[in-house]
């Protein structure tokens, strides 16, 4: 398992943004002069889609060989695709559309299958994907944190935290009861590189108690454990507040 955790606070989101953007750019570098691909899970939400927009810009698409990044996602609302509540449209929209990837390397999760079925179908693609691998290695992930303490679509007490099988779950937001189709612990904590992105004070008590009882399994964030990659967790002040 890796060590403790690399903190790292910004002033401001939009500094946070320019960071995880920077990574993105590092990794997908990195990764290509290695095997040639890049092989990313995005996350949904309003920090993450400030990263996207920056990536689309010429300053930053430029430094990407797009041909080569292989975009996946951390998880999915039972949506159709044109949805606005879809990870994937807004992906689409903020980066997507905007840069040369090839749509063979777009694999998105089909939220409008029943969610038992988009797992599975979502499952046969990670495994042709990463084919001959026991999970599969991303070379970055992306993730949020509730002010629950679920990520991606683990939700605290979801059964989905205890699968050791599955790569892809079917779940539920236990709040909403809106039913979401996620990635599992094993399959993100083989990731290569992943990072929390975490932005507001709202985050603040939440982001200060997963990161004190580093020991502690009870929330779904605090069972990110990496392998062998390397964790980190980029905050901006208000989320930082009470660390």
């Amino acid at each position: 398992m890796s060590g403790e955790p690399n903190l790292k606070v910004f002033d401001t989101s939009d500094q946070l943004a320019i960071a995880a953007a920077e990574l993105f750019v590092a990794c997908a570098s990195e990764s290509q002069g290695e095997s040639n691909r890049f092989c990313v899970a995005l996350s949904g939400g309003k920090t993450p889609k400030q990263v996207y927009e920056l990536l689309a810009t010429d300053d930053f698409q430029r430094r990407v060989n797009w041909s080569g990044v292989h975009l996946f996602f951390g998880d999915e609302r039972a949506v159709p695709p044109d949805h606005p509540e879809s990870n994937f449209k807004m992906v689409d929209a903020a980066l997507i559309s905007k840069v040369a990837i090839p749509g063979e390397n777009v694999h998105r999760i089909k939220g409008e299958l029943e969610p038992e079925a988009a797992a599975g179908q979502y499952e046969a693609t990670l495994r042709f994907a990463f084919a001959g691998q026991p999970w599969p290695l991303f070379d970055l992930v992306f993730l949020g944190l509730g002010e629950d303490g679920h990520t991606a679509s683990l939700f605290p007490g979801s059964e989905a935290l205890r699968e050791q099988v599955r790569w892809v779950a079917a779940t539920r937001n236990p709040e909403t009861q809106q039913e979401r189709i996620t990635l599992t612990l094993p399959v993100l904590n083989h990731a290569k590189h992943a990072a929390f992105l975490v932005v507001g004070r709202n985050k603040a008590q939440r982001l200060s108690g997963v990161l004190s009882d580093t020991q502690s399994h009870n929330l779904p964030a605090q069972a990110i454990r990496l392998e062998s990659g390397k964790l980190e967790w980029l905050v901006d002040a208000g989320a930082a507040s009470l660390l």
